[in-house]
């Protein structure tokens, strides 16, 4: 049955003033106009204070204000930013006050690893994989493999070791190694491995036994950071698994432990929004207490831009 549709009288409408209608923006969150050679600090004081730029210049606020304050700033992440270009940047932070400890899901010693020896890393799976080269490349296979067992043996922990592996075999680009920067600048490395996932676990000297105590030892390091991280901050850099269930699992473990890890800054950074980073990183870790930021984009942008931005701010502080 079709309704009967009312007559309406448009000349009744009922209209307010804009003057006293509420806005969502005016000009006070507006962007200033952009000067040609013009400073980094002015072209960030310059963004609007709408959406996204708005979000991005809090989380930079929050990162630098835990920083000053002494609280820890976790950054973990993928092996993707190492892959675009990111080490350099990564090895500043280490190497300074903003970032207090690094962690990474398993491909980071792969791509940290041909780095640091020849400057150059990222295959070309697509052509490798038809002819059954993908993955076979001799040197990181047999590097990473010596560090898994040093691990295993000194209980050092995963990520320090193949830092320290990279330094004893003086690695000819070292200042760029993230693991080897850790290490040097007496900063905590943890790498966490899912078997199976990375290409040097099909290389014939990768001990699996070993490879799961060294990986464990860094889980626990991890929890440890995490006991610590109250009132602090936690980057997840592209890891779209295996980082945000760590997180999740050592903040479980350290809150039951009794330890107040509350009043967090969490960072999600991808150039796709995804769930688990969402939820395990953003959402749940900051419920009831804190704050959760999605900044979408490329690494090779954002994270510069993001990191930029804290280091920006934190110098102003320590000029006030």
């Amino acid at each position: 049955m079709k309704p009967k549709l009312p007559e309406l009288d448009f000349g009744s409408v009922r209209f307010s003033s804009l003057k006293d209608r509420p806005s969502k923006v005016n000009l006070t969150d507006f962007a200033k106009p952009l000067v040609p050679g013009g400073s980094f600090a002015g072209f960030v004081d310059g963004l609007s204070d709408i959406l996204a730029a708005k979000d991005i210049k809090d989380a930079a606020a929050s990162l630098a204000r835990a920083a000053k304050d002494g609280r820890t700033v976790m950054l973990a992440m993928g092996g993707h930013p190492i892959k675009v270009g990111l080490g350099p940047v990564i090895c500043q932070l280490l190497r300074g006050d903003l970032v207090s400890s690094i962690s990474g899901n398993g491909a980071i010693m792969v791509h940290d690893t041909e780095v640091a020896l020849t400057g150059a890393t990222s295959e070309d799976v697509a052509a490798g994989l038809g002819k059954g080269d993908f993955g076979v490349t001799r040197e990181t296979g047999e590097i990473i493999a010596m560090a898994i067992n040093r691990a295993a043996e000194s209980r050092e922990g995963l990520g320090r070791a193949l830092g320290q592996t990279l330094i004893d075999l003086k690695a000819p680009n070292l200042s760029v190694s993230v693991l080897a920067t850790a290490v040097m600048a007496g900063k905590p490395v943890t790498v966490h491995v899912a078997i199976g996932n990375d290409v040097y676990h099909i290389h014939p000297a990768c001990d699996g036994a070993n490879l799961g105590a060294a990986t464990m030892d860094d889980f626990k390091t991890f929890c440890r950071i995490v006991a610590t991280l109250g009132q602090g901050a936690f980057i997840n850099l592209g890891s779209a698994v295996i980082m945000p269930e760590v997180f999740l699992k050592a903040l479980t473990l350290t809150r039951n432990m009794g330890f107040a890890v509350d009043g967090l800054t969490t960072i999600n950074m991808d150039f796709i929004k995804q769930y688990r980073p969402s939820v395990n990183v953003v959402e749940r870790p900051t419920k009831g207490s804190g704050r959760g930021y999605t900044l979408i984009g490329h690494h090779e942008i954002m994270f510069p831009l993001l990191m930029g931005m804290a280091m920006e701010k934190l110098a102003a502080m320590g000029e006030t």
